[in-house]
């Protein structure tokens, strides 16, 4: 089940908020944590009836795990409690090496190594890199003494397994929601807003992601022969924003869903486009991702603290890895290094340089950078970057453009410029600035809003043969 469905929008969605704001809110909020963490398992099972028990496995070794490590730090025996945060990781990382991994690195064994391992491609469990990386956050912050320990498994099964943010993120720390699991309040503000950021979300994710994704897919079920030059760059640049859109879109879903239960959860996107700099954009763009690695692996590796020489190797491991967490596949390896490249470069020099360019230079350096990114990251198959590649140089048969090709520019022309103009700040300030005019205004504005974003969407949801879950492999 996605949030871009009407199964979701109509049935599941309405149900659970009218069961929760039933149900009362006394006893540090018991029983509307356990209608979440009920709720949460049947959104999984929908679509995963068997690998629940697998969420239902990791959640229930980190609560012990996490338990005894709180009951060892505290008593002082460090040694004891770190045994295990090791476990906890272990079984955590294990899970995802079987899942994710395996028949990925057992492939590259039996090439290298002309072995003939067994290479059995398990089916993926959906959000299985979210919930893990969740779940090992929480084990390591009660070891550092910046979490405590949760008791009540209820409460830990409701931060583990809520569904507005279990399948696409953001990944939220138990730091950051522990206090909020016990003593949130419900109030007509926080549901408000949690609506208007839901009908946000949605809108970007059916109306702007999903038709972008419409071109997209239009361009790369072209044969190798009719893929034009001026195709190929137009089809990479609506999936450079269908990217964008979609994964912001559930993000900002997932913050709104939690906002009308009453949790404030950290945001995900800060407009990546209007970035002037590699650095500026991975500040930007899926910042709970970033957060986890800086945190849990950039600085117990060392951080900046031991000289050039290691803070770059721990950059390459940071971006390695971030690019193995998108997928198995050695494209999303490319993709991480490709930025950790970037990345290092600017600390040795090149931003330096770069503030000494116009801003418009520097804005356009790095919608180049991340756009050709964007080229490693669509495909696994390494026969599509150069059918692509040869395209955008401009070497494929078809030539520089076509009849085709001007037909698919004119009659999407008008998508493209809002999808330019939405992913800038332009909206947001609209927003503000007609919202700041009259309270009363602001609120019918709203209201209109949310009633037009949620009727298209359904309008379109209903004859949609095209709505895409990219976020699935993860």
């Amino acid at each position: 089940m996605v949030f871009s469905s009407l199964l979701f929008l109509f049935r599941f969605l309405p149900a659970v908020l009218l069961i929760y704001y039933l149900a009362p809110g006394f006893g540090k909020n018991m029983l509307r944590n356990l209608v979440l963490f009920l709720f949460s398992l049947v959104f999984y099972a929908w679509g995963e009836p068997v690998y629940v028990v697998l969420m239902l496995f990791s959640t229930l070794v980190d609560y012990i795990n996490g338990g005894l490590t709180g009951y060892f730090v505290h008593r002082g025996k460090k040694k004891a409690a770190l045994v295990f945060v090791v476990l906890s990781a272990a079984v955590n990382l294990s899970l995802l090496g079987v899942f994710k991994y395996a028949g990925f690195f057992c492939g590259i064994l039996n090439r290298a190594a002309g072995l003939k391992l067994p290479v059995q491609e398990l089916p993926l469990p959906i959000g299985i890199s979210f919930y893990t990386f969740q779940t090992m956050s929480y084990t390591i912050d009660v070891y550092r003494r910046e979490a405590e320990p949760e008791k009540n498994i209820i409460n830990f099964g409701a931060y583990v397994s809520m569904f507005p943010q279990l399948i696409a993120g953001p990944i939220v720390r138990f730091r950051d929601i522990a206090v909020q699991l016990k003593e949130r309040r419900l109030t007509w503000d926080k549901v408000s807003y949690g609506a208007l950021r839901f009908t946000c979300g949605l809108g970007k994710k059916v109306l702007l992601a999903n038709n972008a994704g419409l071109v997209w897919t239009e361009v790369t079920g072209y044969a190798a022969g009719d893929l034009t030059m001026a195709a190929s760059w137009l089809g990479l640049l609506f999936y450079m924003f269908q990217i964008y859109f979609d994964f912001s879109g559930y993000s900002d879903m997932a913050i709104g869903l939690m906002a009308m239960m009453g949790f404030e959860i950290p945001e995900n996107f800060r407009h990546p486009y209007v970035s002037k700099s590699i650095t500026e954009f991975w500040r930007r763009w899926h910042i709970s991702l970033g957060t986890w690695f800086r945190e849990y692996v950039y600085i117990p590796l060392g951080g900046n603290r031991k000289g050039k020489g290691r803070t770059f190797f721990n950059i390459f491991v940071v971006w390695f890895l971030t690019g193995l967490w998108h997928g198995a596949s050695v494209n999303f390896i490319a993709w991480g290094l490709y930025f950790c490249l970037f990345l290092i470069v600017e600390k040795l020099w090149l931003l330096s340089f770069l503030e000494k360019l116009p801003g418009i230079a520097r804005h356009i350096y790095a919608l180049l950078v991340v756009y050709f990114g964007w080229l490693l990251f669509a495909w696994e198959d390494i026969r599509g970057h150069r059918v692509f590649l040869k395209a955008m140089a401009g070497m494929g048969k078809a030539g520089l453009i076509s009849t085709q090709t001007m037909y698919l520019f004119v009659t999407n022309a008008a998508l493209l410029v809002i999808l330019i103009i939405g992913s800038t700040q332009i909206p947001k300030k609209a927003a503000a600035w007609l919202c700041g005019k009259n309270a009363i205004v602001a609120e019918v504005l709203k209201a209109g809003f949310i009633a037009a974003v949620c009727l298209l969407s359904t309008a379109y949801l209903v004859n949609a043969t095209y709505n895409p879950f990219l976020y699935f492999r993860f």
